[in-house]
């Protein structure tokens, strides 16, 4: 296994900081980083998708790898993504449906938009495989296979020329911001709370980034440059969060996502807030890894492993919140959920990589 870097160290942190903020309520939730700021682990995760791209289409030795490889790597990696979205969809309904038994209590069912899936089955179990209809908290994988789809075409543009990837990746951020461009969703009304058509903008910029850090020492020298001013944007962006300072969405002029601090659609100030937390903690990995060299290899072995540790994540947080619910919460099951929740990550990667190092019994002649 690959020794520890910051791009696993920093997806590692994005992984307990989204299983923690996926059980609303608890108390730890207070300390991470996105209740100081008015971006959160998401945009971090994205990023490192995108720059983690950067490195898989590359060989070894540095030379873009044919293009034929490259979509089919990436498309092959969405189809990994879209069946760990299936089954962990299928799984979270089946808790859902457990506890409602159990507990008699049939509300449950109505818990993260899991209500249409029961009440109308049929149409709703099309919704659901087809990723059109998601439930809470289990949305960002299918963000993923739409951003994975896209990530051929801009990685194939980038060999053209990285500017041509990156003017169409903005235009296509602005269209959809300013005219409100969002996937649908079916068979309930609305649309996607990840909307692919912004976010793959910070695919392609942490695809940039990497092709940058690699081939540009006037890259590396404004980012260093920059620093003071990412720990500025950090500090602006923590006196918003702790005063709730937001703008009013009926009182901004149109377009309105320019203004407010939407997720969804990935609004500037959560864009440039996100910009400045890379640019003002960019040199952490550096301090750290040779001070707490366990902690940065057991984060970065969650980074390693990413997509089993976050679908295990995401299940654990579903069962800590059915949990909290049936014992009142408190203090003592927080501490409870949250620690076997990050046993079972931990356990996760290296079960994982445990699979890949052992060796594989031959089979009979």
């Amino acid at each position: 296994m690959r020794e520890p870097n910051a791009v696993d160290f920093w997806r590692g942190i994005a992984l307990i900081t989204i299983f923690i903020n996926h059980i609303p309520g608890n108390v730890f939730q207070n300390y991470t980083y996105s209740q100081y700021g008015i971006s959160d682990a998401a945009e971090l995760f994205v990023f490192l998708a995108g720059w983690s791209i950067g490195i898989a289409t590359r060989g070894r030795d540095g030379v873009p790898e044919p293009a034929g490889r490259t979509v089919l790597r990436l498309l092959s990696r969405m189809v990994e993504v879209y069946r760990a979205q299936l089954v962990i969809t299928a799984i979270a309904l089946a808790m859902l449906a457990g506890a409602a038994l159990y507990l008699d209590n049939p509300l449950l069912v109505e818990w993260h938009n899991a209500g249409p899936i029961f009440s109308d089955p049929i149409q709703a179990t099309v919704g659901w495989v087809t990723l059109l209809h998601q439930l809470g908290f289990f949305n960002i994988l299918p963000l993923y296979v739409v951003l994975l789809g896209l990530a051929p075409a801009f990685v194939l543009l980038s060999r053209v020329h990285l500017g041509l990837a990156i003017g169409i990746s903005i235009l296509l951020y602005a269209v959809s911001l300013v005219f409100e461009i969002n996937i649908p969703s079916w068979p309930m009304e609305g649309h996607w709370f990840f909307n692919p058509l912004c976010w793959q903008l910070l695919l392609v910029l942490g695809f940039a980034a990497h092709e940058w850090r690699r081939s540009s020492e006037r890259f590396l020298a404004w980012r260093r440059r920059l620093m003071p001013l990412g720990i500025v944007i950090v500090l602006v962006g923590a006196v918003l969060s702790w005063f709730n300072l937001r703008p009013d969405p009926l009182a901004v002029p149109e377009p309105r996502l320019l203004f407010i601090f939407d997720k969804s659609y990935l609004s500037p100030a959560r864009l440039v807030h996100f910009l400045g937390v890379l640019l003002a903690f960019q040199a952490v990995f550096g301090l750290v890894q040779p001070r707490a060299r366990w902690l940065t290899r057991q984060l970065a072995g969650l980074g390693r492993n990413s997509l089993a540790v976050f679908s295990v994540g995401s299940v654990a947080s579903l069962g800590a919140q059915l949990i909290r619910f049936w014992s009142g919460g408190g203090f003592a099951t927080d501490i409870f959920v949250v620690g076997c929740g990050l046993a079972s990550l931990s356990f996760t990667a290296w079960f994982v990589e445990w699979r890949s190092r052992s060796p594989r019994p031959s089979s009979a002649a």
